[in-house]
């Protein structure tokens, strides 16, 4: 007769194998998530930037293409 404890432990490290695994998989995926995370927070920093100084900037561009008309 097989011994129960052996086979609820090869079962347990089996498991705990198949969650490793599972959790190695998973931080690509998170990793993947947190750069998006950023690179939409930097986008929307860009975009209030440019709508602050936006104006601002144009002038500076007029006043430069302006001055090089005369």
């Amino acid at each position: 007769m097989a011994d129960p404890y052996r086979a609820l432990g090869s079962l347990y490290l089996r498991a705990t194998e198949c969650v490793a695994r599972a959790a190695r998989s998973d931080d690509d995926g998170q990793g993947m998530v947190e750069y998006a995370l950023i690179l939409v927070l930097i986008a929307i920093v860009v975009i209030v930037v440019l709508q602050l100084v936006g104006k601002q900037v144009n002038n500076v561009f007029s006043n430069i293409s302006n001055g090089l008309a005369r």
